[in-house]
């Protein structure tokens, strides 16, 4: 009897303990009407967090092992790393904002419990940290207001970064102090084995030491995060724009393609489960005060992991910290259009009525859970959004907001009944067995041993990777999937092993998929002309596979070969009915339009030239988030467009300089002639004068009215800047419609 009760006992303190290590949250929302700026203890906060059932929600890490965390990695041993901003938005003004006192922290989980137990401070004293990637023993990092990347190491073992080299420098380009909100994000190494990022026309390839950068001639996709599927397709979101999802068509490398159906209207509206306080007007709330549209889309991830339900695998994860909530998305690839949807009718997949829930940043882990940056504060907007006396501030003043900050967590969401399984040791491990990885369920693990087997740059793997692609593997009676044969090429590519014999296996493989990858890594050949690889990519213009009909196109289009030029015009011929084919025959036509830009150029002088064409790349890259590629602006889901058109603007004309240089400048604010519009431009003026006379050179020259007939030029010199910022020196509003059309030149 009394080891009877003993046992009772013991299963009683097993059941409270199991509880109280995680949270299951209200299968129901419960919609919170009038919301404080009340802190929460982490534990108080996750029980306000409604999530389906299925699911439950687990605290990683909080304050103060943490403090601000906006992005986590992990090394190839499991160990988090978690970049803070602890200057971001201390107070409603940025007071400080531009001092270098954030960090690094590497959190490791010793007992293997899921929950952290040691925080060391892996690097200190940095400008807002906002780029990691790990690679081997080392982390690279990028810092804000700067484009030099450096790489930090531990040698002695204590947790500490005692090493810290360049790995990639542009003394040519010098971004100055932009605004925190318009600067690159990502870093994220896809399959491809190229790393990349947001806004700046490039991406990096880390090769001996050396961040290597190829630049993407027609610019690249979003703003705030980006992330990869399992097959090396791209997903960005453009918050400036309020689009949760752009840029997930084809790899940026080939040009922009984006449907203006690829998410829906319906997709666009957000449901938070709290009154929203702090929205850009009145016009972004419903009638209870919620958000009703995303507005600060960011932080996405691909679930890719081996713990949730197949249906989960491929699903679209975007976090909204204003609507303080994260959307699951569902991605159909419909005839090789990708088109998301929500996952739930009117509701969220995560959703919080705690006022200082701002999910930043999501990421699948080792252990194949989804991992949630929760940087928790009153303030998300940057200061340039939030001016003293605009309808955002007004709330965030009398709701105390700006009183809540220091502070941040990081959950992970995991099913019911979860296991804790193995941690990985990557790191410790021989290139042979990181090669058994590539055929791993979890996501994490397929990508962290094909970029450890290639920083490790051991070739004695290369028989074991061509096994793969045939299907085989060393372990007798193993079956390589799909996706480890896609894994097992880009391995190949990343140690310069691939060669015909193997392209001709795969590009006769019978999943579409590695078919489609063998076309995207026989570029180097088609580029060569090699007519044995064209002649056999040729043959898949008639592929069933949409995505392999579309990679045949894009790929083939590289080759200067007749041969391969005719396969493009046969495929676009051949498909007059596919809205992705004839697209990109569109866009392919559109790419060699603009490919004639410098031939537009006549005889300007080659500065002049440089101007537009750097111009024309930071347009692409970053301006056009809200004016669009077009110029002609971008409508939101309520058919407000974000700003005026450019095309044709008199503020662009030739002969209004000035008045196009303190746009820039200052910023723009209000109705222009008579209409409003969703967005406000802001102000530029934290770049230099260089980077402003090269935007409007470009702008005038492919949007200004002109004015060739009296000599007028579309080109703004630095010194013209410079000239109109000295002579509106202290000025610290933005500029309105009414000042512009009284100033003239």
């Amino acid at each position: 009897m009394k080891l009877k009760l003993q046992a009772c006992c013991l299963v009683f303190f097993l059941m409270i303990l199991f509880s109280c290590n995680q949270q299951k949250n209200n299968r129901e929302p419960v919609f919170n009407p009038h919301p404080t700026g009340a802190y929460l203890t982490p534990e108080e906060s996750m029980k306000t967090i409604y999530l389906p059932k299925g699911y439950h929600i687990e605290l990683v890490a909080s304050e103060p092992m943490i403090k601000e965390p906006v992005a986590i990695a992990w090394d190839g041993n499991g160990r988090m790393y978690v970049a803070e901003m602890a200057s971001y938005m201390q107070d409603a003004d940025a007071t400080g904002e531009q001092q270098p006192v954030s960090r690094i922290m590497r959190l490791e989980d010793i007992d293997n419990d899921g929950r952290m137990d040691k925080a060391t401070v892996f690097a200190d004293s940095l400008l807002l940290p906002r780029m990691m990637q790990c690679v081997g023993e080392e982390l690279l990092v990028n810092e804000t207001n700067s484009i030099t990347i450096y790489s930090y190491k531990d040698t002695d073992g204590d947790g500490i970064a005692d090493m810290k080299n360049v790995v990639y420098q542009n003394d040519k380009y010098i971004p100055g102090n932009a605004n925190m909100e318009h600067q690159r994000s990502g870093l994220d190494w896809n399959i491809d084995n190229w790393m990349y990022v947001t806004y700046d026309p490039v991406r990096f390839r880390y090769t001996n030491g050396i961040m290597k950068v190829d630049t993407l001639v027609r610019g690249t996709n979003g703003q705030w995060g980006v992330t990869h599927d399992n097959y090396g397709r791209l997903f960005f979101s453009n918050a400036g724009a309020e689009e949760p999802a752009v840029g997930i068509q084809i790899n940026p490398v080939y040009g922009r393609l984006d449907f203006p159906d690829q998410i829906t209207d319906e997709f666009q509206e957000v449901w938070p489960i709290i009154a929203t306080p702090d929205v850009a007007g009145d016009h972004r709330l419903r009638p209870n005060n919620t958000l009703n549209h995303f507005t600060a889309s960011c932080g996405q991830s691909i679930y890719r992991g081996d713990q949730f339900p197949e249906d989960f695998v491929g699903d679209c994860i975007i976090c909204e910290p204003v609507g303080r909530l994260v959307r699951r998305a569902k991605v159909a690839n419909i005839k090789g259009k990708i088109v998301l949807s929500s996952a739930y009718d009117k509701k969220e997949f995560i959703a919080s009525s705690d006022l200082n829930f701002r999910p930043v940043n999501s990421a699948v882990g080792p252990d194949g859970n989804l991992y949630i940056v929760d940087m928790y504060r009153g303030i998300i907007q940057q200061a340039t959004w939030i001016r003293p006396g605009s309808f955002r501030r007004r709330k965030i003043d009398s709701l105390g907001l700006a009183q809540n900050k220091g502070r941040g967590r990081i959950y992970r969401v995991v099913p019911d009944g979860y296991q804790q399984g193995v941690k990985p040791k990557m790191l410790n491990e021989s290139s042979t067995i990181l090669v058994r990885y590539l055929n791993h369920p979890n996501g994490w693990w397929r990508d962290n041993a094909q970029k450890e087997i290639i920083n490790n740059g051991d070739k004695s793997v290369v028989p074991a990777l061509r096994l793969m692609i045939s299907g085989k593997t060393v372990n007798v009676g193993e079956i390589v999937s799909p996706l480890g044969k896609i894994h097992a090429l880009w391995t190949l590519e990343g140690l310069d092993a691939i060669d015909k014999e193997v392209l001709l296996l795969a590009l006769n493989d019978q999943d579409p998929q590695v078919r489609r990858t063998a076309v995207w890594i026989s570029e180097p050949f088609l580029k060569k002309n090699d007519s044995v690889i064209i002649h056999e990519v040729a043959r898949l213009k008639n592929d069933p596979s949409y995505d392999v009909r579309v990679q045949v196109m894009l790929s083939m289009y590289q080759s200067q070969s007749q041969k391969a030029q005719s396969v493009v015009k046969e495929i676009s011929e051949l498909n007059p009915d596919s809205e992705i084919l004839t697209t990109i025959t569109n866009m392919l036509k559109k790419n060699e339009m603009e490919g004639a830009l410098t031939g537009k150029l006549g005889n300007m002088s080659q500065a002049d030239k440089q101007l537009i064409l750097r111009g024309a790349s930071i347009f692409n890259s970053f301006c056009s988030t809200c004016h669009g590629v077009d110029g002609k602006g971008i409508a939101t889901g309520n058919d407000i467009a974000t700003t005026p058109s450019l095309v044709g603007s008199e503020r662009l004309g030739y002969t209004r300089k000035d008045a196009s240089i303190r746009i820039l400048l200052h910023g723009m604010t209000g109705p222009i002639n008579g209409k409003s519009y969703s967005g406000e431009m802001p102000s530029m003026a934290n770049n230099d004068d260089h980077w402003i006379a090269s935007v409007l050179s470009y702008v005038r020259f492919q949007f200004g009215q002109t004015n060739h007939s009296k000599g007028y030029s579309p080109i703004v010199k630095p010194g013209e800047v410079k000239a109109i910022r000295k002579e509106d020196e202290g000025r610290k509003t933005p500029m309105t419609w009414r000042e512009l059309s009284d100033k003239t030149d």
